[in-house]
């Protein structure tokens, strides 16, 4: 981050365990993470902090993260920011449903460190020319 400000993404996911393991992640390749386990409050926290990425979780407890991407790409304040859809479910039609839904990306949990960072890092690069 040659800028000197760090890229905020926003982390929606109601998983401890993944939680802990996507912030760990982004917070040592220089993001900053800003957590949400509650998928109903993410747009309001998107709007909020704009964040040059979001990473969601589709199987939230309140409400599908595929319902919250669209809702979001919908928006006009945050519809532009990019969203990684995350997901224990690797079916095709999973895919084809998050690529629908808006997602600039897909990926399936367990996720592997060197593809998830790449994939972060592809997604906040064409951000930075805008900012």
């Amino acid at each position: 981050m040659a800028e000197g400000t760090s890229k905020k993404v926003l982390v929606v996911e109601d998983n401890e365990l993944n939680m802990k393991l996507f912030c760990d992640l982004l917070d040592a390749f220089g993001f900053e993470a800003i957590k949400s386990v509650d998928g109903l409050r993410a747009v309001e926290l998107a709007k909020e902090v704009h964040p040059d990425l979001i990473i969601m979780d589709i199987q939230l407890p309140e409400v599908s993260g595929l319902d919250l991407a669209r809702w979001i790409k919908d928006d006009d304040v945050v519809g532009d920011i990019p969203i990684l859809a995350v997901t224990a479910f690797a079916m095709r039609q999973d895919e084809q449903d998050v690529k629908d839904a808006g997602c600039e990306a897909y990926m399936t949990k367990p996720i592997q460190m060197a593809p998830f960072i790449k994939t972060v890092e592809e997604l906040v690069a064409p951000r930075r020319q805008t900012h």
